[in-house]
């Protein structure tokens, strides 16, 4: 999963990067304002700890989030080649909004979040107007020269899309079938990606209140709402301060605010619920490690984001929730007890499922 995190000048984008993938980046990496920077992110995630916790193994792995940080967005950034291929090769996109107030930080006009998405999205929207148009016109050509029921298919959803566009409707809205999605996928629209909302509020000694409130005092409830979007809120620089910390002065910390958990937790958890994936692990005295797989996958799928081989030779999965493992103490205890169970290849992976793969290879 790549997601591209995107904002208007000055609104603590790049530094909500930094702090996600804990990239120690040079000041000269950032010497050309147009290029873009990926990091991989570890996914926190309770469960995998207390997984862990029970098994003592030599090695936990986490999932992981692969961010992209890319320039500024605006009118001419979203003409430029390079800028365009960074936006569509991701899966989704963060529009990170400032909502904190620093006179040493320039800011045009009065802040206002909502603003800011509206003139974001108008220009997502015009930049796949103007590739639908271009399609539209050579697929009539291709028509002339002979009609195809393919290009029949293609044409009608293009002219769909195009008329929701001209309506200010972003892609990502118009409803469409899986045949359909596969049908436009190559052209990688940039208003058709999910979208998280990220406000980005100033520090204060509510910080507990303020970050649950951020989305509704900035009206930002019935965007956040839409077909594949959402809202969250950060706090940057508290964020940036615990990115310093150990796990206990970080919990101290939080603590003093009111908080249980971090920001970026809440963010990537909203993330992975924006994009449809969820959690599967394993679990043993190698290893504890999470699997991220797309919701409704059924077991052949799970077993094959381990391994394809698994896939290709899968017979049963060994499963049971992970606080039912956690419950039993044991796998042992888990079986007697008959919460740990055999599941055949219809079977759809739950989040936070633990499995072990039976196959033939």
């Amino acid at each position: 999963m790549k997601t591209g995190i995107i904002g208007l000048p000055q609104v603590g984008k790049t530094s909500l990067f930094k702090i996600l993938t804990k990239a120690k980046l040079e000041e000269k990496a950032y010497s050309n304002p147009r290029e873009e920077h990926i990091g991989v992110a570890r996914v926190p995630d309770a469960r995998l700890d207390k997984l862990s916790a029970l098994y003592s193994p030599k090695k936990t792995t986490y999932a992981t989030v692969e961010y992209a940080d890319v320039a500024a967005i605006g009118k001419e950034a979203l003409k430029e080649t390079a800028f365009l291929t960074s936006l569509r090769n991701v899966d989704a996109l963060i529009h990170v909004l400032r909502a904190f107030e620093d006179d040493s930080i320039p800011h045009v006009g009065p802040i206002d979040p909502l603003r800011d998405i509206k003139n974001v999205e108008f220009d997502l929207i015009i930049s796949d107007l103007g590739q639908v148009e271009k399609r539209l016109e050579r697929l009539e050509k291709d028509l002339k020269k002979g009609r195809t029921s393919e290009l029949e298919r293609e044409q009608a959803l293009l002219l769909r899309s195009k008329e929701a566009l001209e309506s200010e409707l972003p892609l990502r809205e118009l409803e469409m079938t899986n045949e359909e999605k596969k049908l436009i996928k190559g052209f990688m629209f940039l208003s058709q990606k999910p979208m998280l909302y990220v406000v980005n509020i100033g520090e204060s000694t509510t910080l507990g209140d303020d970050l649950n409130e951020a989305v509704s005092k900035y009206k930002l409830d019935e965007v956040a709402a839409r077909p594949n979007a959402g809202a969250t809120a950060i706090c940057g620089k508290v964020e940036a301060e615990l990115a310093e910390m150990d796990d206990e002065e970080a919990a101290e910390f939080l603590g003093s605010y009111g908080l249980h958990e971090s920001g970026l937790v809440r963010l990537i958890r909203k993330s992975y619920a924006l994009l449809g994936l969820i959690s599967f692990f394993t679990a043993g005295e190698d290893e504890c490690r999470a699997w991220t797989i797309p919701a409704g996958s059924k077991a052949p799928q799970g077993a094959g984001a381990i391994h394809t081989d698994l896939e290709h030779h899968f017979i049963r999965a060994e499963t049971i929730r992970w606080d039912a493992l956690l419950d039993a103490g044991s796998e042992a205890a888990a079986r007697s007890r008959g919460t740990l169970r055999l599941e055949g290849k219809e079977y759809v992976v739950q989040d936070g499922d633990v499995m072990h793969i039976r196959h033939s290879g």
